[in-house]
Formats: structure tokens, C-alpha cells, sequence
């Protein structure tokens, strides 16, 4: 157990304020990455030293805090907006992030626990509490946050310091007191609004989504906050719970749970509502009002698709399974992105499995499946990733795409798999008359006559254009309906199809 208390003074650089002040106006200022590596490691020694009175820590805890905002933010837009980050880069600028997050949560947390057990000259703290357990909540939110970018592995003590730090804000009848968190930055919050922030972004099924996503996510839960609710007992339009008194992430309530005082039901509440409504506004008038903060400006169709993901996982009845899974045993012969696809299809001329890796399927149902990954294996793992399944022992290739996506540590992992296609042939096409790309005709054999589905490379596709291939004598022409699915490499386009014999065109 650290001392946190003594007669001497803290054989610390910080020590005193001024040399601390110091210490932090010499921080390289135009090096946002080292300046948040050198605030993280002041963190983790201010939480360590010993000497330091209850108040004075805290107060060095938020002024570390408040220095380190302006780098992380621009850490932060490296991370999302940089297109294709190298491998090393992009673990590089996750780990800083994280990794202060991670310091920033543990100090605050730190300083709550100090004034919740009466450590000596932590009733000076009562003034500040609030604010501490606004931050406090706040750092841990984020840090889960950054744990979601990565799709884990979540740390399973982190939910357990979220419900104490919030339950102690209630039991101190501080959940509504309203803070400005962070001086110069607009937005009033309150521990009940940190705390419901963290819950529904929980809720929201982040595993499903992209990083850019998860951010454009939390944006909206900050927006959409002040209409949530929060509730100590079941209500008809409450779809998830948390105990305080564990350390379980949020659940959906599939059934209700044992009664306990410790229990808290929340929704989206009001949100849904105002949701929808932001969602008729972007479709009709093609781009997200000012008021609505997503930190910057994104396409229409990225920001309306996060809307609709929302929209059905904040719905009085989030989405259930639509078919009924069974659990396997199996393993599974797979392989990623068009051209991998390409490659075991034999668009190379002789198939080639050389690429494959060995997953292990752990349950199936008709629209998909669940699988454990042994060894992850480079940085392709993303959400809507292409795959192309071969179960073993069999020779047919079924096609699929990644629709979640969990790290249960840094080897191993477990994905969600929608089919795309029980089986796929290659065909070669003619655009417009011009020359010749290798496309992949999709079939699950529940195509309706006269349409079809193709898999493309990304880019191949022109709007409007039709395509031809030939199938024996016949020529088949393909007159598109339009995208229907798409990854970093690939489009599924709808076309319909119309059947000619070759000869009518001599």
C-alpha cells in the first residue's frame, strides 16, 4: 500500500507547483506524440509517489490532464483520418492514446478512492469532487473507447471502477452536479451523463463497426446525452441493464434480472426520437446540421450509416438474431480480399490455397456464422472484410464478410461472419464493349429470375454501364440496378440479366 501522506516533502520534480508549471511549458509543443508520452509517464509517477497531500495530488492529476487535451485530439484525428496508416503507425498512435487514457483513468480513479475511504486530508477534496468524478469516468469511457478501436481485448476491471466511481457520485448525491470539464473547451457535463455516455456506447454494438465509426458514435451519444434514461427500476421501453455492483459490462435485457438495489436500467430514451428526426434532416437535405459536433466533416452517407446503426440498437427491441444458431466444432480453410478470393477461385489460372489460413467455426446458422481465430496474422482483421470459406474436407468456396470482430488478447481473436454467397464463379467481362475483367458471379440459389449479383474489384464498376459475359453459346448482358454491398477492395453490384444467343449478334 502506497503512504500517501508524510511529515517530508515529496522527494518529487513536482513537488511544488511552479516547478511543475515549469516542467510542463518545457513539453515540445509542435510534438504531439512525445508530448503525450512524457504526460502519461508524469501521470503514472504522480499516482506512485509518495508524500503527496490528497488535494495536491488531484490538483496535479487535472492540471497533467488539462495540458495533455489539445495533443490527444490531434492524435486522436491522426488516427482516424489518415488514410492507410502503416502497421507500425498505427500501433504507435494507439498505444499513446490508450495508453494515456489508461494513466488518466487510473489517476483520477486514484484521487476518487482517496476522498470515498476518508483518507487523512482527503475531505479537502469535497469542493472539486464533482469535477474529479466527471473526469474520472470520462478517462475510463475513453479508454474503453480506444480498447473498442482495436476490438479489444477489453479489460474486464474497467467496467468494475466505472460502477464504483458512479455509484459513489450517487451516494454522495453528486450524479447531476454540472461541471465544465475542461477549461477553453465548450460543454457542460455531469457524472450521471459520463456514466450514460459509457453504458450506451456499450450498447451500441461497437464491435460492428469501424474505427471512424465508433468515433462518429460517441460523438452522437455526447450529443444525443441529455435525452437518455436512467432508471432504478424496469420500465416498459428499457432495453439494457448494469449491476453497479460488479464488474459485468452492460447487458440487454433478454430477460429481466434478479432484483437488487444496485441494478440501473437505461435507454435511449427521448434520443430515439430525436435520432430519427436527424436522420430525415441528413437524407433530405444531404449533409448533418452545424449544431450536430462530429469533430469534423464527414460524408453524408458515412454519418447516415452510424444513424442507422444506432437507430436499431437504441430501439425499444434491439435486433435480435434472425436465425437461430448452433454450435459446431469445425475448422475452416480461409482467405481475405478480392484478390485472395480471386486466388482459391483460380482466377490466376490454377486455384491457389497457399494464403489460406486454418480458423475454428464455433457456431452456425442460416445467415452466417461465428468463428475463433487460433493466430491473428497481420493487420487485414477489419470489419467488412471479404473472406472466402472453405469448410474443411470440402471444395466449394463460400463467401462471406466480417460484420463483427473481438480480440480476446492480442493472438487471438473471434469474428461474426454474414454469408455473402454459397458459392461463386468466375466469368470474364466485357464493359461496354471494351476489354476484358474478371468478375465473380455470386449465387445462394434464391436469385430471383432475371437478376444477379457480381463481385468486383473496387473501382471496376461504372454506374450506368453495362457489362456482358458469355456462358457457353449465350451471351449474357448485365444492366446494373446498383451497389449493394462494398469493402476496401470490392463491390457487390445488382444487375439484371438478360440471356441472347451469340448468333443474333453475327
Amino acid at each position: 500500500m502506497i503512504s500517501l501522506f508524510g511529515s517530508k516533502k515529496p522527494d518529487h520534480p513536482m513537488a511544488e507547483l511552479k516547478e511543475a508549471r515549469k516542467i510542463l511549458e518545457e513539453l515540445p509543443a509542435d510534438d504531439a506524440f512525445k508530448c503525450a508520452d512524457e504526460l502519461t509517464h508524469w501521470l503514472e509517477s504522480v499516482v506512485a509517489a509518495e508524500g503527496f497531500k490528497a488535494e495536491y495530488r488531484a490538483q496535479l492529476v487535472q492540471l497533467l490532464d488539462e495540458t495533455a487535451q489539445t495533443h490527444l485530439r490531434k492524435l486522436a484525428r491522426d488516427y482516424m483520418v489518415s488514410p492507410r496508416l502503416a502497421r507500425y503507425q498505427e500501433i504507435r498512435l494507439w498505444t499513446a492514446i490508450h495508453e494515456y487514457w489508461r494513466q488518466a483513468s487510473l489517476a483520477y480513479a486514484t484521487c476518487v478512492d482517496l476522498y470515498a475511504t476518508g483518507a487523512k486530508g482527503a475531505e479537502a477534496l469535497k469542493g472539486s469532487m464533482p469535477l474529479l468524478l466527471v473526469r474520472a469516468l470520462r478517462a475510463l469511457r475513453t479508454q474503453m473507447k480506444w480498447m473498442h478501436v482495436r476490438y479489444g481485448p477489453m479489460d474486464p476491471s474497467v467496467w468494475g471502477v466505472v460502477a464504483k466511481v458512479y455509484a459513489l457520485a450517487e451516494n454522495r448525491k453528486l450524479a447531476h452536479s454540472s461541471v465544465t470539464v475542461y477549461p477553453g473547451i465548450p460543454g457542460d457535463s455531469t457524472p450521471e451523463q459520463e456514466f450514460l455516455k459509457a453504458v450506451m456506447l456499450s450498447a451500441s454494438s461497437p464491435d460492428s463497426l469501424l474505427p471512424l465509426e465508433i468515433e462518429l458514435c460517441e460523438r452522437l451519444i455526447a450529443h444525443f446525452c441529455a435525452s437518455f434514461t436512467l432508471r432504478l427500476d424496469l420500465q416498459p421501453d428499457i432495453a439494457y441493464w448494469i449491476d453497479l455492483a460488479t464488474s459485468q459490462a452492460p447487458l440487454r435485457l433478454a430477460r429481466p434480472p434478479q432484483h437488487a438495489p444496485t441494478l440501473r436500467f437505461f435507454a435511449a430514451g427521448k434520443a430515439l426520437e430525436d435520432l430519427e428526426n436527424l436522420i430525415a434532416a441528413v437524407r433530405t437535405t444531404g449533409s448533418v446540421p452545424p449544431q450536430v459536433n462530429l469533430g469534423g466533416t464527414y460524408p453524408a452517407e458515412t454519418v447516415l450509416d452510424v444513424l442507422d446503426h444506432l437507430a436499431l440498437y437504441w430501439s425499444h427491441q434491439p435486433p435480435e438474431r434472425k436465425h437461430q444458431r448452433h454450435r459446431v466444432k469445425s475448422r475452416l480453410n480461409v482467405t481475405h480480399g478480392y484478390d485472395g478470393v480471386l486466388a482459391v477461385l483460380g482466377g490466376c489460372g490454377t486455384p491457389d490455397t497457399s494464403g489460406a489460413e486454418t480458423w475454428i467455426v464455433e457456431n452456425v446458422s442460416v445467415g452466417g456464422f461465428g468463428a475463433g481465430i487460433p493466430e491473428m496474422k497481420g493487420d487485414w482483421l477489419k470489419i467488412g472484410c471479404l473472406l472466402g470459406l472453405q469448410p474443411e474436407g470440402g471444395d466449394n468456396w463460400v463467401l462471406g464478410v466480417i460484420r463483427r470482430l473481438q480480440r480476446d488478447n492480442p493472438q487471438k481473436g473471434s469474428v461474426g461472419i454474414q454469408t455473402m454467397a454459397k458459392s461463386a464463379q468466375l466469368v470474364q467481362l466485357s464493359l461496354g464493349g471494351a476489354g476484358g475483367e474478371t468478375g465473380i458471379l455470386l449465387g445462394d440459389g434464391g436469385e430471383p429470375d432475371g437478376e444477379a449479383r457480381l463481385l468486383l474489384r473496387a473501382g471496376v464498376f461504372v454506374p450506368g454501364q453495362n457489362m456482358e459475359y458469355r456462358k457457353g453459346e449465350l451471351t449474357c448482358l448485365l444492366m446494373p440496378q446498383g451497389v449493394v454491398d462494398s469493402g476496401e477492395d470490392y463491390e457487390v453490384v445488382k444487375f439484371r440479366e438478360m440471356i441472347r444467343d451469340a448468333s443474333s449478334d453475327e
